[in-house]
């Protein structure tokens, strides 16, 4: 569970990040940014803040932000049904962000979230700057992380299914539950 004030905190920040890449947002825009902690109650380690453009029964874009140094988790999209799973494009659009896919091991920017050697596996690295785009394959394994800088990127994919991804971390639970408002006295 992430409680409230941090939940608050991280979309706010997010948003501030979104804006300063240059991306307008309209106020509608700002009130459906979200932040998934993954039941790992440290979302600021592990998390990342969300902005659901559009998703129609096909395809969706979003803004994903990573606040410096905050890592999602490795996962993977699996076949739901008759669907191959999602398909993704990530475009970066600012700061500093380390994509992890299968691969050989070149990892030198990123680091492993301490004590998660297990839940990490992937250690091919690809750096990307802004402008820099990475199509991943339905069911294709992946993980990524911001540097200093935090980061801000574009996911554009076929239809969404995030809360079936499947997660190395067998402690993960997607579903993101927020501490309610605290009541003004």
């Amino acid at each position: 569970m992430i409680k409230f004030k941090e939940f608050k905190d991280v979309c706010e920040r997010s948003i501030k990040m979104i804006e300063e890449a240059g991306i307008l947002l309209t106020p509608e825009d700002k009130l459906k940014v979200t932040a998934a902690d993954f039941g790992l109650n440290n979302v600021k380690k592990e998390g990342i803040q969300i902005l659901t453009m559009f998703q129609t029964g096909r395809i969706a874009g979003k803004i994903l932000v990573l606040l410096p140094f905050q890592t999602e988790p490795e996962h993977w999209h699996p076949t739901v049904g008759d669907d191959a799973g999602k398909e993704e494009v990530i475009r970066a659009v600012s700061g500093d962000l380390y994509f992890y896919i299968p691969g050989e091991d070149n990892m030198k920017e990123g680091f492993i979230v301490d004590g998660k050697d297990d839940c990490y596996t992937l250690r091919h690295e690809i750096v990307m700057k802004p402008g820099d785009q990475l199509e991943l394959p339905a069911g294709t394994k992946h993980w990524f992380q911001a540097g200093a800088k935090g980061a801000v990127m574009y996911s554009f994919s076929t239809t969404v299914t995030d809360l079936m991804d499947q997660f190395t971390d067998t402690n993960i639970v997607r579903e993101t539950i927020i501490e309610k408002e605290p009541s003004s006295i």
